[in-house]
């Protein structure tokens, strides 16, 4: 059983949404925006939002290597830019980088934008028998979704659209291309909490 809060990275995005989805399963939560407050977590959750101002931010506080450092040991959930924030690599970027700068925590390359811009968002259904051994699928939503261009040997594959990987995960790492706190759906948020206890 966890004997400190879930964190969730407050800098910037839709950390509130997370914060709702984890109380409807009765767990507390911890907000983040500072090396020290990751002491007082037993995991942490990089919501979606804007990867740029992301990056800016958590070098501004100075959390990208405290960040690492608490992924080395440390249930961690990337949703959206959490997902690139937690990619090893950018590839593909059509405009350059904009000063997007990933962690290295989760072994894929992901493209930003890669479903298209904010018009081009849309919901379809995932499985998810990887990560919770369950046929039913599950409502995903994809907001300015980045796709992931590859999956290194470190990382496994547990949700696919298209045939294409849209969530992976790394020992205690998962990362995913869309936004599963916008939905009454709470698997993905417990298979996560069953990495922590």
């Amino acid at each position: 059983m966890m004997n400190r809060p879930v964190g969730l990275l407050t800098l910037q995005g839709d950390y509130e949404k997370h914060r709702k989805a984890l109380a409807a399963l009765g767990v507390e939560t911890r907000g983040v925006r500072r090396p020290e407050e990751l002491e007082k977590i037993s995991a942490l959750i990089i919501p979606g939002g804007e990867s740029t101002t992301l990056t800016r931010l958590v070098d501004r506080v100075g959390l990208r290597q405290p960040l690492r450092d608490f992924a080395a040991h440390n249930p961690v959930m990337g949703t959206c830019a959490g997902l690139i924030m937690m990619s090893s690599e950018l590839v593909d970027e059509q405009f350059g980088d904009f000063g997007v700068a990933p962690l290295g925590l989760l072994d894929c390359a992901v493209r930003r934008n890669g479903y298209g811009r904010q018009i081009d968002s849309f919901s379809a259904q995932v499985g998810l028998e990887a990560l919770d051994n369950q046929p039913r699928p599950f409502e995903a939503v994809f907001i300015r979704a980045p796709r992931i261009a590859s999956v290194g040997p470190d990382a496994e594959v547990v949700a696919r659209h298209q045939g294409e990987p849209v969530a992976v995960r790394q020992g205690h790492l998962l990362g995913m291309t869309f936004h599963p706190e916008l939905t009454a759906d709470g698997r993905i948020h417990a298979a996560f909490l069953d990495m922590i206890r």
